[in-house]
């Protein structure tokens, strides 16, 4: 409970992952690329949106909620999301669901990614971390690359607090497939929630940012 006070309370604290390629059929604390969850299996309609389709980006076992899991799923096209990039209009899907392996099916696998295992997060003081690289910072304050008060109007207004980003300059050069672009163009995302004493609910992509 100290160690989430000062995560999600104080902000003096943040959890840092990192990824690594995987050795073997495993998943860590959760994986980026490859195939979605097998929660999604029966899930393709819900997820795709008539001719707007998705493919699967990341998921993540909840910090504070261990039979959960976060997932993350990207429209396929680009402009679609370069062009809805800040709640409440951000075109991003983000997703709490039951915990759940690695689905046998490809249907929102992205070829662009190499599937690589999200390892345990590491307790690190948050002002230390704007100077560290990561993939997954959760809690703590974010690492804005502009930082602009539009992204946050409507989520202040609605109660959403910062709760983890996903940072592309934290990527290994093993994890991006060479013949293809960084789906965030060498960005990050921020993901926001409503979160309480108790309980964090209803995460929700805020926006994302590129250089």
């Amino acid at each position: 409970m100290k160690n989430r006070t000062n995560i999600l309370a104080a902000r003096t604290d943040c959890i840092l992952y990192y990824v690594r390629p995987v050795l073997s059929n495993e998943h860590g604390i959760g994986w980026i690329g490859g195939n979605a969850p097998d929660f999604f299996d029966d899930q393709e309609d819900f997820i795709h949106e008539g001719n707007q389709k998705y493919y699967f980006y990341l998921s993540l076992v909840h910090p504070f909620k261990t039979e959960s899991m976060i997932s993350i799923f990207i429209p396929e096209d680009y402009e679609e999301y370069l062009n809805n990039n800040v709640y409440p209009n951000c075109s991003i899907k983000v997703i709490e669901h039951r915990i759940s392996t690695e689905s046998v099916k490809d249907m929102f696998t992205y070829s662009g990614l190499i599937k690589h295992v999200i390892l345990d997060g590491e307790i690190s003081n948050d002002e230390k971390s704007m100077n560290q690289s990561f993939l997954i910072k959760l809690g703590g304050n974010p690492r804005l690359i502009q930082n602009e008060g539009y992204y946050f109007t409507k989520l202040k207004e609605e109660s959403f607090s910062f709760l983890f980003q996903v940072d592309e300059d934290g990527y290994p050069e093993t994890l991006l497939h060479p013949d293809y672009n960084y789906p965030f163009g060498f960005g990050s995302l921020y993901i926001f929630a409503k979160i309480g004493i108790t309980e964090i609910q209803h995460p929700v992509a805020g926006f994302w940012q590129f250089s």
